[in-house]
């Protein structure tokens, strides 16, 4: 009995750790499933992580802290002069709805607005933190995971881009088109 208590005590903290770790370049993500409570599309409907690699197209997926999405604009501005095929080339914008102060009235009725503005773009709203809390994506600001076909990151970046990051990001879609 004194073994298997050892042993259990000894994977959870591995188990815990193999289920939320944070996103690294290159490595398939953990799963991540946003619904009722947790958050879901604009549309209502539940989100998961796994549809990303079921597109066969490059995804750009932006984390937001809605008070922080000033930070964001040199990078939207990037993305609409880059004017990227649809067929290869899709973006999904999660809204960090737990880290604005704001109303989650007033977000969504933002967030419709945008959705006018880009039809393309998938709108998830994130509750809870949980892409901060499973992927270790950065809190109260603006993130960047750029995904290749098979689901897995090519580029990630957390915080403000320099124009550098831009051009770099912007490159790393075309090339993988």
């Amino acid at each position: 009995m004194k073994i298997a208590s050892f042993v259990l005590a000894a994977l959870f903290p591995m188990l815990s750790t193999a289920l939320s770790a944070p996103l690294v370049v290159g490595q398939p993500p953990a799963n991540i499933k946003l619904d009722a409570d947790l958050g879901g599309k604009l549309s209502g409907e539940a989100w998961s992580s796994e549809d990303i690699s079921k597109t066969g197209k490059i995804i750009s997926l932006f984390y937001v802290d809605p008070e922080e999405k000033k930070l964001n604009e040199p990078l939207e501005a990037a993305y609409e002069a880059e004017k990227f095929p649809a067929d290869k080339h899709g973006s999904i914008a999660v809204i960090n709805m737990a880290a604005a102060w704001y109303p989650n009235s007033m977000i969504a009725s933002q967030l419709k607005k945008k959705q006018e503005k880009f039809p393309r773009t998938t709108y998830v709203k994130d509750m809870k933190k949980t892409l901060v809390k499973e992927w270790g994506l950065k809190d109260d600001s603006v993130n960047l995971v750029i995904f290749g076909r098979d689901g897995k990151p090519l580029f990630l970046k957390q915080g403000a881009m320099t124009p550098a990051e831009i051009t770099e990001a912007m490159k790393v879609i075309r090339t993988n088109l």
